[in-house]
């Protein structure tokens, strides 16, 4: 078992295995493209040793690929867009219900998040494949079992015999915890996930007792952690030479003054917090306490209590945005913080990884076009932001979590997602397009001056939200997909 930080040390690597895969699906539309397939063999396992194949997918897939004119863009979307279904996930029916695990690539875990992340990009397809809403319906499945198991916990695993690396970290692990780092949005996607299936199918099968327990137990572990009369139950410590993966003060953190946020322990990243109280990751809960607030209004999942435990909790957490988490910034303006603890101080950054201060009208928690966020996304994509880098291969935001100088192909995805700017949509797909390091694949990072050098081979994440882009170009922008110099 390796952990995403021994993944850092293995840069530039593919697997024999991988390079050797190909697809004939890809290979019957050769006429399409009029370019020499032996150039762009496509890195898809061959059908039978796919984990899941979806009809919808697939015909999305060819669709798409006939608006685009460039080849290796066109070559690109097919590898990525598929590569959770085709790679990740682990389908069954267990006592009568979907279930569905789905780790996160090279390493055999299921992260709440990246699962979430992973399967998201398919959800406008549900109504066209009674096969995939099911494989849907088993991850909401899976990941109720996960949260009940511990709310605290970021990654499981579907075998509980399997024994952690991190076995021997100080707090409270259990059989079927890969990883117990506290997050917020390892608790914000599943809400997210669940709720966007419902909006589309209407279906709320899977929304049993079970589920319901796991909303409540959501909004328990969120008022704990706001902290308003103690530290809470939750504490973490591990020996180790990486400074990002301990928490100091007897693994609470540095200390916060309670204000209605909610105190992330670690990010996104799975890196600790400096301050807190991370508001984007905040600002996703917000978004899903609405969800919750409309989901158990609504006439066949009515609960007025759990209406009202959310509502509560959303608006003090605003408050405690509004109050802490909006800062003025001597060049910018008014910005979102990325950190604070309450006390005045605020730490000023933005990670790449999701959720994230460009990411968050993607994830639904601002406008694109709001001024606050124009604003920060003017100082995350400058050299104000620490970890915003530019160099020979391209420009974008990285994070301590793969070291300094490094960008990851999701801050460049997340900035051409998020984009109103057409021509920034465009340089950013070029840039993806370019510093794949000849893998057909997106990865964790690269090198600011040296695409070949990267981390992770196989991020599946990063992989379909490339797939998601490129479907959402088709439908926004398709004039970008047609330039085949892009």
């Amino acid at each position: 078992m390796q952990s995403r930080r021994k993944f850092i040390k293995n840069t530039g690597i593919l697997s024999a295995g991988l390079l050797a895969l190909q697809s004939q699906v890809f290979a019957s539309e050769s006429t399409i493209f009029n370019f020499p397939m032996k150039d762009f063999v496509s890195k898809r396992p061959p059908l039978a040793e796919r984990k899941f194949t979806s009809k919808a997918i697939e015909a999305a897939i060819v669709r798409i690929k006939k608006q685009i004119a460039n080849p290796e863009l066109a070559w690109l979307f097919e590898n990525c867009f598929p590569n959770t279904l085709d790679t990740t996930v682990d389908f069954e029916i267990i006592d009568g219900k979907p279930d569905t695990y789905v780790i996160t690539g090279d390493i055999d875990a299921m992260w709440l998040r990246d699962s979430t992340a992973q399967i998201w990009p398919y959800l406008p397809f549900v109504k066209e494949d009674p096969k995939l809403r099911e494989l849907i319906k088993g991850v909401i499945n899976r990941q109720t079992k996960c949260i009940l198991l511990d709310p605290y916990a970021n990654a499981f695993y579907k075998d509980f015999s399997h024994i952690s690396e991190w076995k021997d970290d100080m707090t409270k692990m259990q059989p079927g915890i890969h990883e117990r780092k506290w997050e917020i949005d390892s608790l914000c996607y599943p809400i997210r996930l669940a709720h966007e299936y419902w909006k589309n199918t209407g279906d709320i099968s899977m929304f049993d007792a079970d589920w319901k327990k796991s909303m409540e137990l959501v909004l328990q572990t969120f008022k704990e952690q706001q902290r308003w009369e103690n530290k809470g139950p939750y504490t973490f410590q591990r020996t180790t030479a990486w400074a990002t993966d301990g928490v100091p003060l007897s693994g609470y953190g540095y200390p916060v003054k309670p204000c209605g946020l909610i105190v992330s322990t670690f990010r996104p990243s799975d890196d600790s917090t400096l301050f807190g109280y991370l508001i984007p990751s905040n600002m996703f809960a917000i978004e899903v306490l609405g969800y919750l607030e409309e989901m158990f209004s609504s006439a066949k999942l009515k609960d007025a209590e759990m209406v009202r435990k959310a509502s509560e909790l959303r608006k003090q957490v605003e408050k405690g945005l509004q109050e802490q988490g909006i800062i003025e910034h001597p060049k910018f303006g008014k910005i979102i913080a990325f950190e604070v603890n309450g006390y005045g101080s605020f730490h000023m950054m933005d990670d790449a990884n999701v959720p994230s201060i460009l990411s968050l009208p993607y994830l639904g928690a601002i406008a694109a076009d709001d001024q606050l966020y124009l604003n920060t996304r003017k100082l995350v994509l400058s050299e104000n932001n620490p970890f915003f880098y530019k160099g020979k291969a391209g420009e974008g935001i990285g994070g301590p979590h793969t070291g300094a100088d490094t960008i990851w192909p999701m801050s460049i995805i997340l900035r051409a997602i998020t984009s109103v700017d057409e021509n920034e949509i465009k340089n950013c797909i070029s840039t993806l397009i370019k510093t794949h390091a000849n893998t057909g694949f997106m990865h964790e990072s690269f090198h600011k001056d040296d695409a070949m050098q990267f981390t992770r081979k196989w991020f599946a994440w990063a992989n379909t939200l490339f797939g998601e882009l490129i479907v959402n170009t088709s439908i926004n922008h398709p004039q970008i997909l047609s330039n085949r110099d892009i």
